[in-house]
């Protein structure tokens, strides 16, 4: 275990992922930190509207890629802050699989930690999950993404545009047109209508 690999937790943007059964999913949290160091433990939120939720409560294991400065928009477009149900979000290709069996991002990571859950708490729309760390390693050991670095580099800046439109708020798709479809569907993160706003 590499514990430089545990410094990177201290802020940023992660690809969280689990896999239950021949399926895997993921999808990016910013809510994750070290509570003890002997022995290594950690916490992470998860929306439980997430399918990744669904499956760390059934199998208690998960990996977190830490983002680095490098991670390109594609990443974020992928995995959204939200798992869809109907998607591989691992079908790119590019991943590996470290000994838990769990997929983690080998390249625009500066680390990944594997967790194995001991205690979930419910905090309403989330649950708290305290795990051991099973595995630590460094990736890159650049500089982790954070939320800021994000929205200032990484994301695409609102084009001045006559077009009119609306654009999904979870993975930036636009969809053209005066009228959104109430059923829309985006497909790119497969969210709905509801998460659309108006360019």
């Amino acid at each position: 275990m590499n514990n430089n690999a545990m410094f990177k937790l201290s802020y940023g943007l992660f690809v969280l992922s689990a896999k239950s059964g021949e399926k895997d999913n993921g999808c990016i949290i910013n809510t994750a930190a070290q509570v003890t160091t002997t022995p290594n433990r950690i916490t992470i939120a998860v929306n439980k509207q997430n399918l990744t939720h669904d499956m760390i409560q059934e199998t208690k294991e998960f990996n977190l890629s830490i983002l680095d400065q490098t991670a390109p928009f594609s990443i974020f477009q992928n995995f959204g802050f939200q798992s869809g149900r109907d998607v591989d979000k691992f079908s790119a290709g590019g991943y590996r699989r470290s000994e838990n069996g769990l997929f983690y991002l080998p390249e625009h990571a500066s680390a990944y930690i594997s967790g194995k859950v001991i205690q979930e708490i419910d905090l309403g729309t989330h649950t708290l999950f305290l795990a051991d760390v099973t595995d630590a390693e460094l990736v890159s050991g650049l500089e982790s993404v954070t939320y800021s670095y994000y929205q200032d580099n990484i994301k695409p800046k609102k084009q001045e545009t006559k077009k009119s439109g609306y654009i999904c708020k979870i993975c930036g798709y636009i969809y053209e047109g005066d009228v959104l479809p109430p059923d829309f569907i985006c497909p790119i993160c497969k969210h709905g209508a509801a998460d659309f706003e108006k360019l």
